[in-house]
């Protein structure tokens, strides 16, 4: 593991051990990561995807063609795109975790999308660190 995996793990067990037995991703600790999340992040912020998301990957890994790609993410959100997100939504799954409606910068397109595959642009702020603590904990536990 990375040196900056560890101290996100530390972070993680840190704030969740205090409170819970269990820290596996679950209804309590998804609304539990939702408020400390909406506490300590400073609205608006602008994120981006962490890598690319499900239905490009046809297109950048696969047989799809850059025309059709470069088509569809007129509509489609891309891991490429900056958004600027304002909140967190109410709405959680436990398969896909905390999601976010966003708007896309260049044409003010509006999608809602998961949390954990997004990460704050500005890599200093206090946002990302955040972000990815959660993004860390939903894929790991």
């Amino acid at each position: 593991m990375t040196r900056r995996l560890n101290q996100n793990i530390k972070r993680i067990e840190q704030l969740l051990s205090n409170r819970f037995d269990n820290v596996s991703k679950r209804p309590e600790t998804l609304l539990f990561f939702k408020s400390y999340l909406e506490a300590n992040l400073k609205f608006p912020i602008h994120i981006t995807g962490i890598e690319d998301f499900d239905w490009e990957e046809f297109y950048l890994l696969g047989p799809g063609s850059k025309q059709e790609y470069e088509t569809l993410k007129k509509t489609r959100p891309s891991y490429s795109d900056i958004f600027n997100m304002i909140r967190i939504d109410p709405y959680f799954d436990e398969d896909f975790g905390l999601f976010t409606k966003v708007t896309r910068l260049s044409d003010k397109k509006r999608f809602q999308l998961p949390l954990a595959d997004m990460k704050a642009v500005n890599e200093k702020s206090p946002e990302y660190q955040l972000l990815q603590d959660y993004s860390v904990w939903f894929i790991n536990y």
